[in-house]
C-alpha cells in the first residue's frame, strides 16, 4: 500500500516552475536530466505534465562530469552556451561545471542533505538565483 501511494502521489513542483518553464521552452531548447530508476523517473515526468516542454528527457543512474559530457555530445550542445539549472551542488552544479557547461544554482530548502557540497566554480561560469522564476529574466532578456 505504501509503494502504491508513492507511485500515485501528486507531483509537487518547486514554486515558479509551472509558470517559468513554458516561457523558457518558447525561447530555448530544454533537456531534462534526472537520476534514478528509468521507469519511475519517466512516470514522474509524465505526471508532472511538463514533458511537452522538453525536447529531450534523459534518466541516468548518476550525474557525474562524464554524464554531462556525454549528454552534450549526444545532443550536439555547444558546452560554452549550455546551462545546467539545478538545486543540487553535488549532482547538478559541480559536475556540469567540471564538464565545461555553465550552471545556474537555484537553492531549495528541500534539497536532500546528501546532495549538499561546496560549489566549485574556478572559471566563473556560475549564476545563483533566489528562486526559479528568476530564470525568466536571466534567460529571456537576451541570449546568453
Amino acid at each position: 500500500a505504501i509503494a502504491h501511494e508513492i507511485l500515485t502521489q501528486e507531483i509537487e513542483l518547486m514554486p515558479g516552475v509551472a509558470e517559468t518553464l513554458p516561457f523558457l521552452a518558447e525561447k530555448h531548447e530544454l533537456t531534462i536530466c534526472t537520476k534514478g530508476d528509468d521507469e519511475e523517473q519517466n512516470r514522474k515526468i509524465d505526471r508532472s505534465g511538463l514533458r511537452p516542454l522538453f525536447a529531450h528527457c534523459a534518466v541516468v543512474k548518476e550525474k557525474r562530469r562524464e554524464t554531462y559530457e556525454q549528454l552534450a555530445d549526444v545532443r550536439g550542445f555547444d558546452v560554452s552556451r549550455t546551462w545546467m539549472i539545478g538545486n543540487s551542488p553535488k549532482s547538478d552544479i559541480n559536475p556540469a561545471l567540471e564538464a565545461g557547461l555553465r550552471a545556474v544554482f537555484v537553492p531549495h530548502t528541500r534539497t536532500w542533505t546528501l546532495e549538499h557540497e561546496e560549489i566549485r566554480d574556478p572559471f566563473g561560469r556560475l549564476v545563483i538565483v533566489g528562486q526559479f522564476s528568476d530564470l525568466a529574466q536571466l534567460f529571456g532578456a537576451q541570449p546568453l
